[in-house]
């Protein structure tokens, strides 16, 4: 089931995003590194409820929270039209449908919102990711040359993106 995040996923939606980032080697954060507190993760999923610029949607089977889409508008006229978002799926998850159901879930809050155009960044040699986000309809913009350091070495990512019908 896909649906919202709410506060009383809070303490299961840290351990889920925690091990993803320790699981994965795909995310921004590296293990250990996200230190926030399911308070701090309540508090913010209670001031997603108040705007209606951000969204973050959970996939649950059997009670277990198994991947996670956060999707952001842009904050100025300029880009208010487009949303950028990161998603993760756990391991064992993967291959499973996960991914494109969180995707479709993205493309109905973005299409509700009007809005145009959907944007990530995915590490370049994220393979499975990147085949994923192709299949839903996003295409590669362009390469961030030694974007990030992952493990001590500098990876690149791509910028991809989606241009929704127009309303």
């Amino acid at each position: 089931m896909i649906r919202t995040v709410e506060e009383r996923d809070a303490a299961a939606f840290v351990e889920l995003q925690r091990t993803i980032d320790a699981e994965s080697g795909f995310m921004l954060f590296d293990p250990g590194e996200r230190q926030t507190t399911a308070e701090e993760q309540a508090q913010r999923i209670r001031d997603l409820r108040c705007g209606n610029q951000q969204e973050i949607v959970v996939a649950e089977l059997d009670g277990e929270l198994v991947g996670f889409l956060g999707a952001t508008i842009g904050g100025r006229r300029r880009n208010c039209h487009s949303a950028s978002f990161a998603m993760g799926v756990l391991g064992r998850f993967a291959g499973r449908g996960v991914g494109t159901r969180l995707l479709e879930s993205l493309h109905d809050w973005a299409q509700a919102r009007s809005l145009r155009r959907l944007e990530l960044t995915v590490i370049s040699h994220n393979l499975r990711a990147i085949a994923l986000y192709l299949k839903m309809g996003f295409v590669i913009e362009g390469r961030r040359s030694d974007a990030l350091r992952v493990d001590g070495r500098f990876v690149d990512e791509y910028w991809m993106a989606k241009l929704l019908a127009r309303a």
